[in-house]
């Protein structure tokens, strides 16, 4: 017997991991010091008052026999994936209702969905980026690559005709760096993976917070991203599902290789390793997508722009170079004075205690970098930048 041995070139620590260790390790040698957490991006904020009511009654069906549920659909139930069709159709994109999938999260399914592709495909990467990308294809032995995002291409990088690939990432509004595509610029990475015959993994999860026009809020804006896109989205971000757990993937029919339909496998994939989302979830996550619920989790995502926008408007001040923070949760900062990624992280924590993410954590372009939240509540949000502010004035 053998164990997977790809394993061993996995990072030894995941990058929040090491976060979590080092604050553990101050924390501890400064109890009396009170921490303010912009790092990991989990959300603060409860469930909208709409999504807890559907809950509650999903919970009293389960009560009665008349209203029992056991087994669901495996790609999720009609009534949850009727709203998210109604969702795309809102802005511009129609979908089947057997091309939605409802799962237990984006970033599930984002290294599930590799069990439909060969182990031969070649793997296009963002660096900076998301670990689970790269960890998820390290784990299957694929060979990666990488795209370099930086500040001269405003850390957007376009295609490269000269790399061939299998499999493009794409994440937009991005995580890290919070910088996102406009569908002109979508157009010509859709352009080139119809052109190699790749397939573009869309991660979606940061749609909900784009308000400029210009941004594409699904790939499947442009055309011809159904022969060569699927796409992953997220309740965890759109709605404080964190820790609720609820997604959804959207496979194309028109998305077929050498007589393989996509669409066909992922159900396959599915329904062998997946027994559904629990109804109770599925109820809650239907009630986001009504007029109320849609102008609650609204109200909650301005909450958290507002955040960002305190966040931003101190680095404006403080004339620190920065992406993201509009259309995106996620502010992407240089850090000063030339400081690398894991120094800002430890002068921040010993001198503000202010905790955010080394962006060299997320890549080789990362190095420099630092990622600060906006998660938070507004109390903790406000106290955090003004302790930055009045650090890095020094």
């Amino acid at each position: 017997m053998k164990f997977n041995s790809y394993f061993n070139d996995i990072a030894d620590s995941y990058l929040f991991a090491e976060v979590a260790a080092r604050t553990a390790k101050y924390a501890a040698a400064h109890p009396d010091k009170k921490i303010l957490r912009l790092g990991i991006g989990d959300v603060t904020l409860p469930l909208a008052p709409e999504v807890i009511k559907s809950l509650h009654a999903a919970v009293d069906d389960m009560s009665a026999k008349e209203t029992f549920q056991g087994y669901g659909p495996y790609e999720g139930y009609e009534f949850l994936r009727e709203r998210i069709r109604n969702y795309y159709s809102s802005y511009g994109v129609k979908l089947a209702l057997d091309e939605i999938f409802v799962s237990d999260g984006a970033k599930s399914d984002l290294g599930n969905v590799l069990d439909i592709f060969s182990r031969d495909n070649t793997v296009l990467v963002p660096d900076p980026v998301y670990p689970v990308y790269v960890d998820t294809n390290v784990m299957a032995g694929r060979k990666i690559i990488y795209a370099d995002a930086t500040e001269q291409n405003g850390f957007l990088p376009m295609p490269d005709y000269s790399v061939k690939a299998d499999i493009i990432y794409i994440c937009s509004p991005n995580n890290p760096t919070g910088a996102a595509y406009t569908r002109e610029q979508l157009k010509e990475w859709v352009d080139y993976a119809n052109s190699l015959g790749a397939v573009i993994l869309y991660d979606a999860a940061y749609e909900c917070f784009i308000s400029d026009d210009r941004l594409a809020r699904s790939i499947f804006t442009v055309d011809g991203a159904r022969t060569c896109a699927i796409e992953f989205c997220s309740f965890s971000k759109t709605a404080g599902f964190t820790g609720t757990r609820c997604g959804y993937t959207v496979v194309p029919k028109e998305l077929t290789r050498d007589g393989f339909s996509a669409n066909k496998m992922w159900l396959r994939r599915q329904s062998t390793k997946f027994n559904g989302v629990p109804y109770i979830v599925q109820r809650g996550a239907a009630a986001v997508f009504t007029d109320e619920g849609l102008k609650e989790i609204r109200a909650n995502i301005a909450y958290y722009k507002n955040n960002a926008k305190l966040i931003a408007g101190v680095m404006d001040g403080l004339g620190i170079k920065y992406t993201g923070g509009k259309n995106s949760p996620y502010i992407w900062l240089k850090c000063p004075n030339g400081m690398s990624s894991w120094e800002f992280f430890d002068y921040l924590l010993e001198n503000a205690q202010v905790v955010g993410t080394p962006g060299a954590g997320f890549g080789r372009n990362g190095e420099g970098y630092f990622r600060l939240t906006a998660f938070g509540s507004e109390e903790v949000t406000r106290e955090a930048t003004q302790r930055i502010q009045k650090l890095l004035k020094k």
